[in-house]
């Protein structure tokens, strides 16, 4: 929520005695009449309301965690306002997601139904086994009303006996949940269902005192598969406190995965201050390290985001689309340290994590987008993708390179320049301590907040603190992350006796383009990226390309075969027929621009003593 005028005052009174500014909770009723016709009724009542002050009711359009607009009004229905008694008050609506009560007596009850049916970490999914609770998608709010605490009651399903799973607080009633402000409230998703829970107990730091970590499941696997499961989050735990040195302070007094493997699910994970939401349509017995990873980079988001947060998330616009030029380091990095932090915690292979490495390097150096937007340009762009419906034709596959991968790119090149600034001394562990040490970890001034968010000059003076160089870490910031340069990997790469070389050496290319037999030809079904020989011949997406010198082209695999059988450097001639034309091509092959890490030994070069070194500090488990 943008800090607006109300919302700084509800936070400076949350510092007063209680005293003086007991207000009545918002008070949310949540029950399921009919969980299988998959919709929940609630009832939000809103009391110690100004009486001569119409009050303004809000339906997120966003949610924590997410960049773009969901519109999550959609899925609400059959809305009925009441004040004290039962009397109908008087409701106008300035907008879709936004009502405007007035003539309230101190009292509104705002009651209404919500449909959801995707098990994701956006929006709700409710059936006679559970429901899956984010509340953004669940929850009105109300304007002016921001400060004031929360009171969540949940009421079972006739016949059910259901467990609830949330990072909000625990009351004396199972069922009955706190949140201190509606920061905190919007922040906490709830698993409300046939689950089971499992804790551990886990250090905040080495030595020192223990915090809870639960694991909520629903899942339709067996004890033993869950049991292996629990013990490698926990091992993915103490990876991810290493980094850090210490776990942060979980308010509610634990961490909670809300984790849901079920065939209907959709693969997803959404982080929180003190939980996180995994969900996926695989199974504890089939997918493995895949569903290991994204618990490994949601966790991490506990400390890069959640409280290492940058100013322009701070505090979070239910009602607009955020922007952040610093998604690469909140995401982006957070995904770099996804496969290392398997690699630590035992559950990953060496080989696997150079591989997502040197595709990454690969992509960022070698794709078209790079052309046209920087990572914090990439990061902007937010809104337009994060699962944003895309009404019109784009060329995003040209334009567009993930923040979360080209901030993994840029992880990967910044914690290689820091080894190699210090002589393997730091890495960039250091500068996610140094960073936690001074946005993190000193808190805010109530649960949910962050009280020292930075901004990117933070994460260059950081980088230039860590490698005591900021003459490089300027020049790292003005042309890799501001600026629209590749990071040298072939260099960075050396040092750990890794070569980025040919992927398809002496095979011709005229771009990474997709291709589909048609009758007559064979039809381009991508984009044709801009640099590529294809594009530069007048290659377009449509095009069905009939004959390839003067010879027709029978299929598909015998179009890629006749182009990856051409020598770089000689023209092929390129007949196409589109949108009522003929039209013919030169185009000049090229070699395949694509590269992947090798290890020197596996090409016959011995390591030296300081490459074996290099490597074993970066890649240990």
């Amino acid at each position: 929520m943008r800090l607006r005028p109300p919302l700084a005052l509800a936070l400076l009174l949350l510092a007063l005695p209680a005293a003086a500014r007991a207000q009545a909770p918002v008070d949310y009723e949540l029950s399921f009449p009919e969980p299988h016709q998959r919709w929940m009724q609630v009832t939000a009542t809103f009391r110690d309301l100004p009486a001569d002050t119409p009050l303004v009711v809000h339906m997120s359009r966003t949610s924590p965690g997410r960049y773009a607009l969901h519109e999550f009004v959609r899925n609400v229905y059959d809305v009925r306002v009441e004040g004290s008694g039962g009397r109908a008050l008087d409701v106008t609506r300035p907008n879709a997601h936004r009502w405007r009560i007035a003539g309230h007596d101190g009292t509104v009850v705002f009651r209404y139904k919500v449909f959801g049916d995707a098990v994701n970490g956006t929006f709700n999914a409710i059936d006679d086994t559970h429901a899956h609770l984010n509340m953004p998608a669940s929850l009105v709010w109300a304007e002016r009303l921001e400060g004031r605490a929360a009171r969540v009651t949940l009421r079972q399903p006739a016949g059910a006996a259901w467990k609830a799973a949330t990072q909000l607080f625990a009351t004396s009633d199972p069922l009955v949940f706190t949140a201190p402000n509606l920061a905190y409230l919007m922040d906490s998703p709830i698993e409300f269902g046939a689950i089971t829970i499992r804790t551990f107990e886990v250090p905040v730091r080495e030595g020192g005192p223990a915090t809870t970590i639960r694991v909520a499941m629903h899942h339709l696997g067996t004890e033993a598969e869950l049991d292996t499961y629990v013990e490698r989050v926990r091992q993915i735990v103490l990876a991810s406190r290493e980094v850090f040195g210490e776990l942060p302070d979980f308010e509610p007094g634990h961490y909670t995965f809300i984790v849901d493997y079920l065939p209907w699910a959709r693969g997803d994970g959404m982080e929180h201050r003190n939980s996180t939401v995994v969900t996926s349509s695989g199974s504890l017995a089939t997918s493995g390290s895949r569903l290991l990873g994204t618990v490994a980079h949601e966790f991490f988001h506990a400390w890069n985001v959640e409280r290492i947060r940058p100013r322009s998330l701070e505090p979070f616009d239910l009602d607009e689309a955020s922007v952040a030029e610093e998604l690469w380091v909140a995401e982006g990095l957070t995904s770099y340290y996804t496969p290392l932090l398997m690699l630590r915690a035992g559950l990953g292979r060496p080989d696997s994590v150079l591989a997502q490495w040197g595709g990454l390097a690969d992509a960022l150096t070698h794709g078209a987008a790079r052309r046209y937007h920087s990572a914090t340009e990439m990061s902007l762009m937010a809104p337009l993708v994060d699962g944003a419906g895309e009404t019109t034709p784009t060329n995003l596959e040209a334009t567009y390179f993930s923040y979360y991968m080209h901030g993994a790119a840029l992880g990967l090149a910044m914690d290689l320049t820091i080894r190699r600034e210090t002589g393997s001394a730091k890495s960039l562990d250091d500068l996610f301590r140094l960073l936690w040490t001074r946005f993190g970890k000193p808190g805010g001034p109530a649960p949910g907040t962050v009280g020292h968010p930075y901004t990117l000059d933070d994460i260059e003076g950081a980088l230039g603190e860590v490698t005591g160089n900021r003459g490089l870490a300027a020049a790292f910031f003005r042309d890799y992350v501001r600026g629209r340069e590749a990071p040298p990997y072939a260099d960075l790469l050396a040092q750990a006796g890794l070569a980025f070389t040919p992927v398809d050496a002496g095979q011709g290319f005229v771009g990474p383009i997709r291709y589909e037999s048609r009758e007559g030809g064979v039809a381009v079904t991508s984009l044709v990226l801009p640099g590529t020989p294809a594009y530069e011949a007048g290659l377009t997406r449509d095009m069905v390309v009939t004959r390839v010198d003067g010879a027709s082209v029978a299929s598909a695999d015998a179009l890629r075969d006749r182009i990856a059988g051409a020598t770089p450097g000689t023209t092929l001639t390129v007949t196409t027929e589109w949108r009522g034309r003929t039209r013919e091509h030169t185009v000049r092959v090229a070699p395949n621009p694509a590269r992947r890490l090798v290890p020197l030994e596996d090409l016959g070069t011995p390591l030296s003593d300081a490459q074996r070194a290099f490597r074993d500090a970066w890649l240990r488990p």
